[in-house]
């Protein structure tokens, strides 16, 4: 009951701080918005799940409704785990972004197949806004008592084969970056965008 409580307080006063979120509707009295990705191996369809990672989804919307994700580099690939994208512009440069978020990996969802959840470095409150979608079962990437996990706050509805295809392509090590599993030919998030409600 305290987490619960301490996670609308935390939400409570980041989106009072965010100008950003206050300035775009990103329909914060929808508890399960949808998303499309419109990307270079075709469209994907995302449902968030506002009632269990209400900052994280906020966040993430706000991304979206800004075209932060628009023509955007999907830039970690690896097989049976994670395809993962967000961060980097076509020129395969970091795109500015806002300050980072509180870890909702507490909140009872898995890491499983199809799923999309935030990415971040070891602190674990870091997410900003690079996401990932798990093409494996991936359990080792939830939360235990000893450790944070990695918040996921939705579940692809549409498009499944198309992510099946971009975690079977092609990768190697990037020079530039010195990043491994970049994919060789780019797969690039066209377009991400927030699907009216109806």
């Amino acid at each position: 009951m305290f987490s619960k409580i301490f996670t609308i307080v935390i939400f409570s006063i980041c989106m009072s701080v965010s100008p950003i979120a206050t300035a775009i509707d990103i329909q914060p009295n929808t508890l399960y918005p949808q998303v499309e990705l419109d990307t270079s191996m075709g469209k994907i369809v995302i449902e968030l799940d506002r009632t269990r990672a209400p900052i994280t989804v906020d966040n993430f919307l706000t991304y979206v409704v800004s075209g932060h994700y628009d023509n955007t580099l999907f830039h970690r690939v690896i097989a049976d785990f994670v395809v993962q994208g967000g961060g980097l512009d076509l020129k395969q440069e970091e795109k500015p972004y806002e300050a980072p978020i509180i870890n909702e990996s507490g909140n009872g969802l898995s890491n499983s197949f199809g799923t999309i959840a935030m990415a971040r470095e070891n602190d674990p409150h870091s997410a900003t806004s690079q996401f990932y979608f798990n093409v494996a079962d991936n359990e080792r990437l939830d939360p235990s008592s000893r450790r944070w996990g990695y918040a996921v706050f939705g579940e692809i509805t549409q498009g499944e084969e198309v992510l099946n295809a971009m975690a079977a392509v092609v990768t190697e090590h990037n020079n530039k970056l010195d990043w491994p599993d970049f994919p060789v030919k780019d797969v690039i998030l066209k377009k991400a965008t927030l699907i009216p409600r109806k």
